[in-house]
């Protein structure tokens, strides 16, 4: 990833959004565990979802992708309510990358990407040459193209992450979301994954994730939607947004933030209980 993307405020946006939350509550088994939450996704940016464990990111992302349905209010795709949608168009929208996805046994990474292209099949329309060559895109605009024979369960968990986020992009939808890409990755891997990330963002793409990381987030994040207990205390460009008052409020840090000289971007340095901050 290249300082010049890592130093700029982000790309000019349309004024409508393609995926917006709009006074959601969402629980589980009787507890609410987000209520009249409001947030739009701009439009060719990376956003961001961060917060302390158990603040509602996952939650919030599941719902924004319609594996939650929320008990009041709604999600808007398109200027649609999204539970109104089919399945198959909500899937030729929106591409989503859960948490520790796990593939079939023995399934190749061709026929993992493959599946990318079921909500274009019907009866009527078959497995084309179309659909070929979208699938040798896709492996190939992931780095994975050479793995395309080998079992997704042979692969190191880099190598997955790269073949899942293929599969997303088979699906042929220009906004994708990402639950925790980097999790159980070490740091280059986890690197490797968000300049891939980065990548498909720059080719025009409208990215959402949820990362813990909060460097990683502040630099490869243009939009940052920062969580605590259910509800957004902040939103917006990294600048703009990580402060230390705000980690402390959110996250109950203590940090000097100053800025990374990589990218300028803000780096948070954490201070523990046994150090003294330096002036």
């Amino acid at each position: 990833m290249g300082a010049e993307h890592l130093t700029k405020s982000g790309p000019a946006v349309e004024d409508v959004p393609r995926l917006a939350a709009k006074g959601i509550a969402v629980g589980y088994g009787g507890r609410t565990v987000i209520d009249g939450l409001d947030v739009t996704v701009p439009p060719g940016l990376i956003t961001t979802i961060i917060g302390p464990n158990g603040c509602g990111k996952s939650t919030l992302l599941r719902t924004l992708t319609r594996l939650l349905k929320p008990t009041a209010g709604a999600v808007v795709l398109d200027g649609e309510d999204i539970v109104k949608l089919r399945t198959r168009d909500v899937a030729r929208k929106l591409g989503l990358l859960p948490q520790a996805p796990v593939a079939p046994e023995g399934l190749t990474v061709a026929d993992l990407v493959a599946r990318g292209r079921h909500p274009h099949q019907s009866w009527l329309r078959q497995w084309s040459s179309d659909d070929v060559s979208v699938v040798e895109r896709a492996l190939a605009m992931t780095g994975v193209s050479d793995l395309a024979d080998r079992p997704v369960d042979s692969l190191s968990g880099g190598q997955r992450q790269r073949v899942w986020i293929s599969m997303t992009l088979a699906q042929g939808t220009d906004l994708l979301l990402l639950d925790e890409p980097t999790t159980y990755l070490d740091l280059a891997h986890a690197i490797d994954v968000l300049d891939l990330v980065d990548d498909l963002h720059e080719s025009g793409r409208t990215v959402v994730m949820v990362l813990h990381d909060l460097n990683l987030a502040t630099r490869y994040s243009d939009n940052l939607v920062v969580m605590r207990d259910g509800s957004i205390l902040a939103q917006g460009h990294p600048r703009d947004v990580i402060t230390a008052d705000l980690l402390h409020e959110a996250f109950g840090l203590r940090a000097k933030v100053i800025d990374d000289p990589v990218g300028g971007r803000p780096l948070i340095v954490p201070i523990g209980r046994t150090h003294v901050q330096i002036n």
